[in-house]
This record gives C-alpha cells, structure tokens and sequence, in this order.
C-alpha cells in the first residue's frame, strides 16, 4: 500500500510517496500521477519538510446525502430508495493545515467527516463489479455544511459550496479495498463521530455504478460517501480533524472570513 501526496518544497509541487515509513517523490510514468509512477529519490526530513497540498484538484466532488443510518435519524429524515448526490465545485477544495473560513451571516456551520474515493481513470458507467478497476485510492473529506442555509432551501449546491466547505487529504491511501474501516470526526480534543465504512447504506461499489451512469468521473474525481452521526457545529478558533483508518488525519483550522 502507498499513500501518495501531493507537496510543494521551494516552491515546487510534486507528488511524493510514503511506503514502509519513506518518503520518495514519485517518478511520473506518464503526464500525471494517474498514468503510474516509480519510486524516486528519498526526500530529506520526510513531511516534516514538505507543505502536504490537497492530494488532487478535482473538476468535481460526487457527494451522497444520508449514506449512514444512524445520520439519517439524526436528521429526522428517511433512508434514500437509491443514492442521493450533489456536487461540490472544485474552487471548495483545499487540502491539510489550510483553513475553513465562516463566510458572513450564515448561521450555524457543521462539520461532516467522511470516506473520499478518488478516481483513477476515466469512468463511464461502470459496472458495479468492476468498480475497484477504476479506483486510485480512498482520502479523508470534511463535507463542510452550513446548516441553516441548508434546512432552508431543498438543494444543496450553496450550503455546501462556499469556498474552503471541501477539506481533502492528507493522501491517496491505495491498494485498499471496500472492507469495513473506520471513519472519525474530531472538533479540538472531543470525538464527535465515529463509526465504519460498513455501515454506509450504498456501498464504494455501487456508488461507483450509480454515479458513473449519470456522468463521467475524470481521473482525480472525488465520490464523498456520506457522513455518520454526530455533526455538529464549528466555530472560529476551532481545529477539526478527519479520520480514516488506512488512510491518515486530515487536520484543519477554522477561521472567520475576512
């Protein structure tokens, strides 16, 4: 298993990759990380020398509403008869250590920890047992929410789409499979959600299916597949922390807009 970053060192980016506790930055076999790589030079200091970015810059984040049961009675809401999906846009990204920003007069905003399956190759309606052929890896998301916009209105796209709203990273876990792995969302010291991938109500796989019917994940796309209970509220001066057993700790800072 690799986990692949994305870093910048002297104002450089490149991708560079942890295996057996060293960090080596990757040789490119083609024009991007998804067309293979190679194991290159080891890399001073590790990740304590290098600025870990957002490890892809999606053209769009896939994101499922109520994938967990125990979220959906939280919310007083009924399990979906299939996946319900909206998109974040590519300009809510940023990736580990860079803050959430509180835009101005919108209420409560929460957190929302959860599995990010990024996409290894073009995918077009792909068949539910071949899911996995088109999977890079998974990474930790924040689906940042602001709530009272969102118990406002009955789509998502401003309550989820605000710049900052889609923490990413620290990394591409690969070589992992849809087995159970647990998944935690942290606000400062305190656990606020904890559960496992086995308790999603459409599984990697059939997510994969469903979305890839509707339309075409390019290579670095992002599925974010659903939040468990326990969201809650975040404030300025707060640290949020995504957890995702194989993959790693997404930690962001949040901040008021200014």
């Amino acid at each position: 298993m690799d986990h692949i970053y994305r870093v910048n060192k002297q104002s450089e980016t490149f991708y560079a990759i942890e295996r057996g506790g060293e960090l080596r930055r990757a040789v490119l076999t083609g024009d991007d990380i998804f067309a293979g790589y190679t194991q290159g030079a080891v890399i001073p200091g590790g990740l304590q020398a290098v600025k870990v970015l957002a490890p892809v810059l999606p053209s769009k984040i896939v994101c499922v509403g109520r994938n967990y049961k125990d979220h959906a009675l939280e919310t007083g809401k009924a399990l979906p008869a299939e996946p319900l999906i909206f998109i974040k846009p590519r300009t809510a990204v940023v990736g580990p250590g860079d803050a959430i920003r509180l835009p101005p007069g919108v209420g409560r905003v929460d957190h929302e920890a959860e599995v990010g399956v990024v996409i290894g190759r073009r995918a077009h309606r792909v068949p539910r047992a071949k899911a996995w052929d088109y999977i890079l890896g998974l990474t930790c998301v924040n689906d940042v929410t602001a709530r009272d916009l969102q118990k406002k209105e009955s789509q998502f796209t401003r309550c989820k789409g605000f710049d900052t709203f889609a923490p990413i990273g620290p990394c591409i876990a690969t070589g992992l499979t849809g087995d159970s792995r647990a998944v935690e969302g942290w606000v400062n010291a305190e656990r606020r959600q904890s559960s496992t991938t086995g308790h999603l109500v459409f599984p990697i796989d059939q997510l994969v299916e469903f979305v890839t019917f509707v339309m075409t994940l390019e290579p670095g796309d992002i599925i974010a597949t659903g939040t468990p209970a326990g969201i809650g509220p975040i404030v300025a001066g707060d640290t949020v922390t995504i957890k995702v057993e194989g993959v790693g700790e997404l930690t962001n800072p949040v901040q008021e807009e200014k």
